[in-house]
C-alpha cells in the first residue's frame, strides 16, 4: 500500500473541509473508502464524491473502474466535482 494525495476542487473542497489530504491506498476505490470512512456520517463528502469524476496523475479516471484504478505510491488524485457554469 502506498501513500497518496488527494486534491479537492470546488464543492469537494468544500465538503471535505480542506484542499488536499493523504492517505494509504493500492486502488482509487480504497482511496475514496478511505477519505469517506474518517468523515462523519452524514457528511456531504461522499454524496459529492458519488457525482465528481477523477483524474488520477494527469489521467481520467472512470468512477465504474475505480476498483481497478491501481495506485503508484505517491500518485495524486484529483476531484472535480460537476462545475456549474453561465
Amino acid at each position: 500500500m502506498g501513500k497518496v494525495t488527494i486534491r479537492y476542487w470546488a464543492a469537494a473542497k468544500e465538503a471535505a473541509g480542506l484542499p488536499e489530504e493523504s492517505v494509504e491506498a493500492t486502488t482509487l476505490a480504497e482511496a475514496l473508502d478511505a477519505v469517506t470512512a474518517s468523515r462523519s456520517p452524514g457528511t456531504r463528502l461522499r454524496a459529492v464524491l458519488e457525482r465528481s469524476s477523477f483524474l488520477v496523475d494527469g489521467t481520467r479516471a472512470p468512477r465504474s473502474d475505480a476498483a481497478g484504478t491501481t495506485l503508484a505510491d505517491g500518485a495524486v488524485i484529483e476531484v472535480l466535482p460537476p462545475f456549474a457554469g453561465g
